[in-house]
C-alpha cells in the first residue's frame, strides 16, 4: 500500500526536477537583455556620428562581411554604402554627406596645423621641421605658397608627380611641395626628395620647399590625380598645364 504512494511521489519530483532544469538551461541559453541594449545604443550613436540611420547602420555591417569588407576592410561607411547604392538618389546622398565629412574633418586637421604652427615658431623658430641631411639650417616653411610661386602637390609613390618636381626644378621654378601622403612623417618627405634628388642647395636656398600637405589640397578645392602643379590667380588655386 506504501508502495503504490511512493511511485507517484517519486514521478512528481522527477517531473519537477526536469522542469526546473529546463528553465535554467532555457535561462542559460537566453541573451542577455542589457548587451542587446547596449549595442542598439552604440550602433544609434554610430549612425549619429555619420549622419545614417539605424538601417544604414546595420546595412553598411552587412556589407562589410560580404566580399566589400574583404576587398576594403577599413572602408568608411559613406564610401561603402555609396559604392553599393541602389540607386542613382541614394549615391547622390552618400556623396553629399561624405563631401560634409571631409569638409568638416579637414576644417579641423587645419585649425590644428594653425595651431601647431603657432605654437612651433613660439617655441623653436630655430629649428627646422622638414628639410634634406645636406640642406644645411635651412627651413621648410608650413605655409601657403607665397605670391607668383608654384604649390606643387605630391604623394609618394606616384613617377608622374617625381616627374613634375623634377622638371620644375630643373627650369629653375620657385615652387612648394606639399607630400600628400606623409602620414605627418618628416622622414617620408626626405626619403622621397632624397630618392627623386630633389637638390639640397635649392633647399637651402628656400627656392624649394618641402611641405606636409596636411589637407590643403582639399581646402583649396583642387581636386582629381595628382600631380596638381597650381598657381594662385586673382585669389584662386588654378591648375597649370
Amino acid at each position: 500500500m506504501k508502495q503504490r504512494h511512493i511511485v507517484p511521489a517519486l514521478i512528481a519530483v522527477l517531473t519537477s526536477s526536469v522542469a526546473q532544469g529546463a528553465e535554467t538551461l532555457a535561462a542559460d541559453n537566453m541573451p542577455s537583455r542589457e548587451q542587446p541594449l547596449a549595442t542598439v545604443r552604440a550602433d544609434e550613436q554610430h549612425a549619429h556620428d555619420w549622419g545614417l540611420s539605424t538601417e544604414e547602420w546595420a546595412r553598411y555591417q552587412t556589407l562589410m562581411q560580404g566580399p566589400l569588407g574583404i576587398y576594403s576592410p577599413n572602408l568608411d561607411p559613406l564610401t561603402a554604402l555609396g559604392i553599393e547604392a541602389r540607386s542613382d538618389q541614394e549615391r547622390y546622398r552618400y556623396a553629399e554627406l561624405q563631401v560634409e565629412a571631409e569638409a568638416q574633418r579637414v576644417e579641423k586637421l587645419l585649425a590644428y596645423q594653425r595651431a601647431y604652427d603657432y605654437v612651433w615658431q613660439r617655441l623653436h623658430a630655430d629649428i627646422p621641421r622638414v628639410m634634406l641631411p645636406d640642406a644645411g639650417p635651412a627651413f621648410s616653411p608650413v605655409a601657403p605658397a607665397a605670391s607668383g610661386r608654384l604649390a606643387v602637390f605630391v604623394q609618394y609613390a606616384c613617377p608622374a608627380c617625381d616627374q613634375a618636381a623634377l622638371q620644375l626644378q630643373a627650369a629653375g621654378m620657385e615652387f612648394d611641395i606639399y607630400v600628400v601622403d606623409t602620414r605627418v612623417d618628416d622622414a617620408r618627405i626626405r626619403a622621397w626628395a632624397q630618392r627623386i634628388g630633389i637638390d639640397p642647395a635649392k633647399v637651402r636656398s628656400g627656392q624649394i620647399t618641402l611641405n606636409h600637405d596636411s589637407g590643403r589640397r582639399l581646402s583649396w578645392g583642387l581636386q582629381g590625380e595628382l600631380p596638381a602643379v597650381v598657381r594662385q590667380v586673382g585669389g584662386q588655386w588654378q591648375r597649370q598645364p
